[in-house]
């Protein structure tokens, strides 16, 4: 496996709308997307586009998302995760697993609508890493 090219990095805030304010007002981002929910992950999503990636602002939908613990643990909230893209996820998790990493649960479908995994922090020295296959029209 290769290292694809960073497709986000992930930033959990409590408010999407403080955090696009900010965006806006510091960075002068104007290309921002609409907010959606993901209720399967249990979170808020928005991407602010920068011209060589994406920040993924994450917002917990409740106190049962994964999100939200993180949030506890960080009121103003901050960085979550990078990601990463790879051609094939079903690969990735194999060779992933293969050389003794932890994958954490199933591929799942992710935010931009392709098929996503995590990786645990400690394989990444504290860095909790999303892999995310490559749309098809990428390839």
């Amino acid at each position: 496996m290769n290292l694809g090219r960073l497709n986000h990095v992930g930033v959990a805030t409590p408010s999407i709308e403080q955090s696009v304010a900010t965006y806006r007002a510091l960075l002068g981002a104007d290309a921002i997307g609409e907010p959606f929910d993901l209720p399967a992950q249990g979170v808020r999503v928005c991407f602010v586009d920068a011209p060589n990636t994406q920040v993924e602002l994450i917002e917990p939908l409740d106190d049962k998302s994964p999100i939200a613990g993180f949030i506890a643990k960080n009121p103003a909230g901050g960085q979550h995760h990078l990601c990463f893209e790879v051609p094939d996820i079903g690969e990735a998790v194999a060779e992933l697993k293969a050389k003794g990493a932890t994958i954490l649960g199933e591929p799942r479908i992710g935010a931009h609508g392709t098929p996503i995994v995590f990786v645990h922090p400690r394989d990444f020295g504290g860095v909790l890493v999303e892999l995310m296959e490559m749309p098809r029209s990428d390839h």
